[in-house]
């Protein structure tokens, strides 16, 4: 799993997520790239599933990169715990994914299998995403 190293400070809030990704929203690293269409909390957890879901695809022949990390805290309350006495310790860390954001890249796989392992990943997500591929005028 997915998980920061250290944490500084404390419990976090948590948050606003509007706006459209800044940010680490074009495809740079491979050739093909699974770009979000949605605002969500992505966890360690869901990041794991699609990456294995796409290196089974592929037959580990291609390179993928993971664009994004869990580093947002997540506390929760037990079950049946009255109101109040403060809040709940961190049960896991999620990733702050907003519209544009690209997910995954790939690299080194034909198109058809990039798009099917890509399709296979995006259904183990809790967003919509499309598939991108880098275009002619970009330079790496």
């Amino acid at each position: 799993m997915l998980m920061p190293k250290r944490s500084k400070f404390r419990k976090q809030f948590r948050g606003k997520m509007k706006g459209v990704a800044q940010k680490g929203n074009e495809v740079s690293y491979g050739e093909y790239g699974l770009q979000s269409l949605d605002t969500a909390w992505v966890t360690s957890r869901q990041i794991e599933a699609a990456r294995i879901a796409m290196t089974r695809y592929i037959k580990r022949g291609g390179k993928i990169w993971i664009r994004i990390f869990p580093h947002k805290p997540i506390s929760s309350r037990p079950a049946e715990t009255r109101m109040g006495k403060g809040k709940g310790s961190v049960e896991g860390y999620v990733a702050i994914v907003k519209p544009g954001t690209m997910l995954y890249e790939m690299n080194g796989v034909d198109e058809t299998i990039a798009r099917e392992a890509m399709r296979l990943a995006m259904h183990k997500l809790p967003i919509r995403c499309k598939f991108v591929k880098k275009e002619v005028g970009e330079q790496a």
